[in-house]
């Protein structure tokens, strides 16, 4: 299904259940922001090795794209990928969950993991590299 933007160039639009279908090695499509890919050809190029990619195949891969923080040189190369959009009435099939879903756990277990735990290594690490370093003394 084609429609024309208001630049006058047309879009291809595919559904969901097409870009599902192709997750395979001979043709790897991937979703990020809406927009479709065939990363098929990049699979062996890509610096972050083509098993992230293969993760990805068939579905939407916003989240994972964003959370990498790709380059701008890295997105102006995606551009030369991307074979269309995702149709309308399949965005919301794959939209983030809302909010309310979201625990308040994870802030917790944040804190803990991101200072304390590493804190706690790196204290016990020094103690250990003294001991030992006094024992050669």
């Amino acid at each position: 299904m084609e429609e024309h933007c208001s630049d006058g160039k047309a879009v291809k639009y595919y559904r969901l259940s097409e870009v599902e279908e192709h997750n395979s090695f001979k043709s790897t499509w991937i979703i990020i922001n809406h927009k479709v890919y065939d990363v098929t050809k990049f699979l062996e190029e890509h610096p972050g090795g083509e098993e992230v990619l293969r993760e990805q195949a068939g579905g939407d891969a916003t989240e994972s794209f964003e959370d990498v923080g790709h380059s701008t040189d890295a997105r102006e190369m995606s551009k030369g990928m991307m074979i269309g959009e995702l149709h309308p009435d399949d965005r919301q099939k794959i939209g983030k969950p809302p909010e309310s879903l979201v625990t308040t756990v994870h802030e917790t277990t944040s804190w803990w993991s991101n200072w304390l735990i590493p804190l706690l290594a790196a204290v016990i690490v020094t103690l250990m590299y003294r001991i030992y370093t006094a024992e050669d003394a």
